[in-house]
């Protein structure tokens, strides 16, 4: 390439930096009125109600969510600042006690035995990449950082391959969403802190599932009380209702 060629591809190059700057600049544009907007709108509106936040946060609910864009808890329940104490992460999992510290128990265990919370809530949701990626991993995978997060959720996925052998991989992917959830739930009971004040009528531990492609939500609570009368560690639940 001659020195003009050369020169041509550096304008163009240079062109293309500034578009996606200027598109980067477009996007933070569009940040600033969303919360010039909400400061004016609802910060402002409610000022005592954010300045009694700004001393002390007593949440009801500790809230784990997937990380997906699709499925904001704030948006779909409507939570509103100070109401619920938030983790997302793929696949919305929670790994049993004894598998070690995780960002997502460390936030657990602020939520329960400082911040007192009365109800965990685990969200799982349709179309969920996490759940793929689980129910897609090979035996002998070399272990990418997400396979060795998901891997966690790898006995819902050895259920769902028996209970769900029958249907195609799509169906049995949205099966392993819903069992990956309970196992969670029942993962949250080997927490003595957890369990202690589930036992105690203290705390109560949920699930839910949110279906975007049909805008439907399904919530399930943990029967701890039948549970431990019927001396079983399956899972047992009690007011289960859809809102559609």
């Amino acid at each position: 390439m001659g020195p003009s060629g050369f020169t041509q591809q550096q304008e163009n190059n240079n062109q293309e930096t500034v578009t996606e700057a200027e598109k980067g600049h477009d996007l933070f544009n569009d940040l600033k009125s969303r919360f010039l907007s909400f400061k004016k709108n609802k910060y402002m509106g409610n000022l005592e109600h954010f300045q009694n936040l700004a001393q002390v946060q007593l949440p009801k609910f500790m809230v784990i969510a997937c990380g997906d864009s699709r499925v904001c808890p704030s948006n779909i329940l409507g939570f509103q600042p100070g109401e619920a104490f938030m983790i997302r992460n793929v696949a919305n999992l929670v790994t049993p006690f004894e598998n070690g510290p995780t960002e997502t128990n460390a936030a657990l265990e602020f939520a329960v035995t400082t911040l007192r919370v009365e109800n965990i809530l685990v969200i799982g949701h349709s179309c969920c990449g996490g759940i793929r990626a689980l129910m897609s991993m090979q035996d002998d995978a070399s272990g990418s950082l997400l396979e060795s997060w998901v891997v966690a959720g790898k006995n819902a996925r050895i259920k769902t391959e028996t209970a769900a052998s029958g249907l195609d991989f799509d169906q049995q992917c949205r099966h392993c969403e819903k069992e990956s959830l309970n196992h969670s739930l029942l993962n949250l009971l080997t927490y003595p802190w957890i369990e202690e004040r589930v036992s105690k009528g203290e705390l109560l531990i949920h699930g839910g599932y949110y279906d975007f492609i049909e805008c439907s939500f399904e919530k399930w609570t943990l029967d701890y009380l039948k549970m431990k009368t019927e001396g079983t560690d399956m899972l047992v639940v009690k007011d289960r209702m859809v809102w559609c």
